[in-house]
């Protein structure tokens, strides 16, 4: 089994998919924390070639290709597409540094409607 760990970059092959679902094989980001699970699966974010129209969708991540992270091109991770997918579908390319990570994960929380809880005042 892959040791697919949090913030690595691997190529993952998404088909077979329908409709407007995110397609072929492509990076994405790894995002679950470690030991939660039983199953040999892995939480992702696909990333896609970067558009400057991405720019005003609070989902969308730049991510700037790297020696670290492996990609070849301007990048955008996707939150609204993210996903749960077996590790047997992963090829590793590289990893992404914390800051992108926790800005990948925020909008992976927008995308859910999370909110911090309330403190109370009193």
């Amino acid at each position: 089994m892959n040791n697919a760990a949090r913030g690595e970059i691997w190529d993952l092959n998404f088909d077979p998919t329908i409709g407007a679902e995110i397609r072929k094989i492509r990076p994405a980001l790894v995002i679950n924390v470690p030991h939660v699970g039983k199953l040999p699966l892995v939480i992702v974010v696909p990333v896609t070639e970067w558009k400057s129209a991405y720019e005003q969708y609070v989902w969308f991540t730049y991510l700037a290709p790297t020696p670290e992270n492996g990609l070849k091109k301007p990048s955008g991770a996707d939150a609204f597409q993210v996903k749960s997918l077996s590790v047997l579908r992963l090829v590793r390319l590289g990893c992404e540094n914390e800051a992108k990570l926790q800005a990948v994960a925020a909008a992976v929380s927008l995308c859910v409607g999370y909110q911090l809880p309330q403190t109370s005042t009193v």
